[in-house]
């Protein structure tokens, strides 16, 4: 397997999970994400996926200011539907970092270390924030991607255009990958703590109370 070499270079982000203690999985219970981790589980590499990655990070990073964050511990609620735009995708990547499943996930033991619930859509589109939830504090943030300040290469369009229309050559094809993953590299390696990019927002009670009567 060859992956680009940049992904060595993005942020990881670091854990806890008890329930892997327990179960032996990582007798320390630490578990570290890399961004190699979140392409292998989307499969593909775009700035959705890297957004993804850093809103996680962020907010972990500030729910968890001590670190690590404890992954199952963390609720987060998308602001669409699950079919809606790429929330599935962005969801996927979440319930990696954190835990954080729908209705399928882990169901616990004993009732303890359950992980299924904690990630929940909107019922119709509210806004673009994401949230997320410490369940022992209550601590709250709400992020949002704008990927605005990274813009990607003009000829990407173009390149696009000719390989969907199967009109592409090799090297049209090659140049079109790089440029797609150097905006990727720019996100994660030159904007991983950009606040342009990520946008986050500390919640309080009230903030959550006003959200969950909006969705």
């Amino acid at each position: 397997m060859k992956l680009p070499t940049f992904y060595a270079q993005a942020p990881v982000v670091q854990t806890f999970d008890p329930l892997a203690q327990l179960l032996g999985a990582a007798t320390d219970g630490k578990l570290d994400y890399s961004y190699a981790d979140v392409v292998r589980l989307a499969g593909h590499s775009c700035p959705t996926v890297a957004g993804a990655f850093l809103m996680g990070r962020a907010a972990m990073q500030t729910l968890y200011p001590d670190g690590p964050a404890e992954r199952g511990q963390i609720e987060v609620s998308m602001p669409a539907p699950v079919h809606h735009g790429t929330t599935g995708v962005v969801a996927q990547v979440l319930t990696l970092l954190t835990g954080a499943a729908a209705e399928n996930g882990f169901q616990g033991l004993g009732g303890r270390y359950a992980r299924d619930g904690l990630l929940t859509f909107a019922g119709r589109h509210v806004s673009d924030a994401i949230t997320f939830r410490r369940r022992d504090n209550g601590a709250a943030v709400a992020l949002q991607l704008d990927t605005s300040p990274v813009p990607g290469d003009p000829r990407q369009r173009e390149l696009l255009t000719a390989i969907m229309q199967d009109t592409a050559s090799d090297a049209d094809k090659q140049a079109f990958a790089e440029i797609w993953q150097e905006r990727v590299r720019r996100m994660l390696v030159e904007f991983a703590d950009d606040p342009r990019v990520v946008k986050l927002t500390r919640l309080d009670a009230a903030s959550l109370q006003l959200g969950a009567e909006a969705a």
